[in-house]
């Protein structure tokens, strides 16, 4: 008798098997071809930021057996990597990669799907995007521009820059040219900063040649890719501007509303993929920059907590009167502040009470040492 069910049941996974062995071409020949171009704002030296395009790229051609085809072009190679929005919404290219405070000059609300001053950090970030409704605000604003946008990758906390001079207080930065980008441009305007939007791979000889006397990019990795200790002494933290940085697929939502939903579920999925590699090749590449940098030289420094909390102050203000003239900054705002201040209420309890013993007790250990 069992012998039978067994044979029974090895006929029926047989003819399952069979079905399913069948049905593998039907599906991919169901699956069309498909072509885009990737613009990044990037320049491919620097690996981790550019690579995390490429990435999704590379997810994208693997996930579909090479059906769906993505080329990443480095900044500059296709368009000028300040401009790649433009090209995306006129549907120069199919798509980019690149970090939304680019574009704060086009509408300030760009400025939440990528950093804003004293936000969010990652773990927050990819909370507010994903699972807190911060891509259903964002969708309606981008829909707009004739984009589809996409979190593909973060970069963490980022660090505060690099200076010509030691800035110890407030007045030290009264006329200081500085290359910063996004909505943080605007706050450091209120406090005497004359802000600079300069693509990444511009932002050297602007240093060298004395165009700006400061520049923040990211951090050390991609920092001294650059070379910017070569050229300025001072490196301060934190970057309160980017608690983290969001960067995005934008789609041209023509050629995103023409994928098979399959595609569009490999999109998502090779984005989410490439956030969490993005994330992890900065955490272990940073502190060993950070450690070649000061053995080169390089004098870290923190921002004086003056500058720190009229930076604050700029910058809140600045929330409250940008929204006063701006109904859709003001609808991702009161969203986003209220969403941020419930996770801060929620980190302060966990994760900061644990993070600011064990950092104490390591401090401690690492002076016995």
């Amino acid at each position: 008798m069992i012998r039978r069910q067994l044979l029974t049941g090895s006929a029926a996974f047989g003819t399952v098997a069979a079905t399913a062995t069948l049905s593998v071409p039907a599906i991919a020949q169901s699956a069309p071809e498909i072509r885009w171009r990737l613009a990044s704002s990037f320049p491919r030296s620097l690996d981790t930021i550019w690579g995390a395009g490429e990435h999704v790229a590379k997810r994208v051609a693997a996930l579909t057996d090479n059906k769906f085809q993505i080329r990443a072009f480095p900044a500059g190679e296709l368009v000028p990597g300040l401009q790649v929005a433009d090209a995306v919404q006129n549907g120069t290219v199919e798509c980019a990669h690149t970090a939304s405070y680019y574009f704060v000059g086009k509408d300030p609300t760009f400025a939440f799907d990528g950093a804003v001053p004293f936000g969010l950090n990652m773990r927050q970030t990819n909370a507010w995007l994903q699972q807190g409704g911060g891509r259903d605000v964002l969708r309606e604003f981008f829909a707009g521009y004739n984009i589809v946008s996409i979190p593909a990758g973060n970069t963490g906390a980022q660090m505060g820059g690099w200076f010509r001079k030691e800035v110890k207080t407030v007045a030290d930065l009264n006329g200081l040219k500085m290359r910063i980008g996004g909505f943080a441009g605007n706050v450091m305007q209120k406090l005497g900063v004359v802000p600079q939007q300069i693509a990444g791979g511009d932002i050297y000889p602007a240093l060298e040649k004395g165009t700006v006397d400061a520049a923040e990019w990211i951090g050390p990795y991609d920092d001294e890719k650059l070379g910017f200790n070569r050229v300025a002494p001072f490196y301060y933290f934190p970057g309160w501007w980017e608690g983290c940085l969001n960067l995005s697929l934008y789609i041209n939502k023509a050629k995103y509303d023409e994928l098979p939903a399959l595609y569009r579920e490999v999109l998502e999925s090779a984005c989410r993929d490439a956030t969490i590699e993005t994330m992890a090749k900065y955490d272990v590449q940073n502190p060993a920059a950070l450690r070649r940098l000061i053995a080169a030289g390089t004098q870290l420094r923190p921002f004086p907590r003056e500058v720190m909390a009229a930076s604050y102050k700029a910058a809140f203000e600045l929330y409250d009167e940008t929204a006063a003239k701006n109904e859709k900054f003001k609808t991702i705002y009161e969203q986003w502040r209220t969403f941020r201040d419930e996770q801060y209420g929620w980190f302060r309890v966990a994760e900061n009470s644990f993070d600011q013993f064990v950092y104490a007790m390591y401090a401690q250990e690492a002076q016995r040492r």
